[in-house]
C-alpha cells in the first residue's frame, strides 16, 4: 500500500494555522489536515459538477458550491 499525499500544499496548511490560530503545526499535522481538506474539497466538487451538468452547463459556478452547502452542509461527517 503507497503512501497518500494530499495535493494541498501543507506550507499553505501551516500558513493559515498560523494566521488564524497563532499557533504552529506540524509537518504530519498540516499534512494530514490537508488530506481532510482534500477529501472534502472533492466531495463539494463531486455535487457542484453533477449539479453543472444538470443544467447543461460546463463550469462550475459559486451558486453550485453554495448548493452543496445549503443542503448538505459542511458538517456531514
Amino acid at each position: 500500500m503507497g503512501i497518500s499525499v494530499a495535493n494541498i500544499p501543507k506550507q499553505a496548511i501551516k500558513k493559515l494555522i498560523k494566521k488564524y490560530f497563532g499557533v504552529n503545526i506540524s509537518d504530519d499535522g498540516a499534512v494530514a489536515l490537508a488530506k481532510i481538506l482534500e477529501s472534502k474539497a472533492k466531495r463539494i466538487s463531486k455535487f457542484a459538477v453533477k449539479n453543472a451538468k444538470r443544467e447543461k452547463r460546463d463550469r462550475v459556478t459559486k451558486k453550485d458550491i453554495e448548493e452543496y452547502v445549503l443542503k448538505i452542509g459542511l458538517d456531514e461527517d
